[in-house]
């Protein structure tokens, strides 16, 4: 009963330890990871709408840019060649 105890108490241990490692190990990696930016052209099926606001906010707050993409968004209409 008494090494039973110890094997949980192991194993809560090693669990805690690798959720730290994890915490810490990704702490930094969103900075570091993306050093070159590519080029990526968004193309809307329509002209501006409440549709697609959420590429326009996140280009805005720079979640693009965090990420390593330089994003440009081209509107839509009925003339665009997809």
């Amino acid at each position: 009963m008494k090494h039973r105890r110890y094997w949980v108490g192991g194993l809560v241990l090693l669990v805690l330890a690798g959720a730290v490692w994890a915490a810490v190990g990704t702490a930094g990696a969103g900075t570091a990871r993306h050093a070159k930016t590519d080029k990526v052209t968004l193309q809307l099926k329509w002209v501006t709408q409440a549709q697609f606001a959420g590429y326009y906010a996140a280009k805005a707050k720079g979640y693009y840019t965090q990420n390593g993409l330089d994003v440009s968004i081209k509107v839509g209409g009925p003339d665009i060649t997809p």
